[in-house]
């Protein structure tokens, strides 16, 4: 199954009863491995989390802590990107050069960097002196 796939799949698995705005996210690994999350809304805002930090955390949790490619799933009627904080995230684990596919349900795809989608990143090398 593609990584494309395998957002849309995840994506039907989101708790989104305030916003009704399914998000599916696919994570693929340096090792190989898939990791798939989505966005899980609380009634308490802001305290739901979104599908790319869920695919995150999982790949964590299963020993990844490398990023090689991410796809991202929203029905909308343009490709929906990460949120800046996920943006952030994403980058915590992946070089500039990893793509991002943002894709809706309509087929329509837009496919970045990360340095395209956070250019000027902050990154562990700022912290060089810490």
């Amino acid at each position: 199954m593609s990584l494309l796939d395998q957002a849309r799949t995840v994506r039907e698995r989101a708790w989104v009863p305030y916003s009704r705005f399914k998000v599916g996210a696919a994570i693929l690994a340096e090792s190989g491995a898939v990791y798939v999350g989505c966005n899980v809304e609380n009634v308490a805002y802001p305290q739901g989390t979104c599908a790319e930090a869920g695919a995150i955390a999982a790949m964590v949790a299963g020993g990844d802590t490398r990023i090689r490619e991410v796809v991202v799933v929203a029905d909308s009627s343009t490709p929906t990107p990460p949120c800046g904080g996920c943006r952030q995230k994403l980058r915590e684990f992946a070089g500039p050069e990893v793509t991002v596919t943002m894709a809706t349900l309509d087929g329509a795809r837009l496919t970045m960097t990360m340095d395209q989608l956070l250019p000027g990143a902050f990154g562990a090398d700022h912290m060089d002196r810490a």
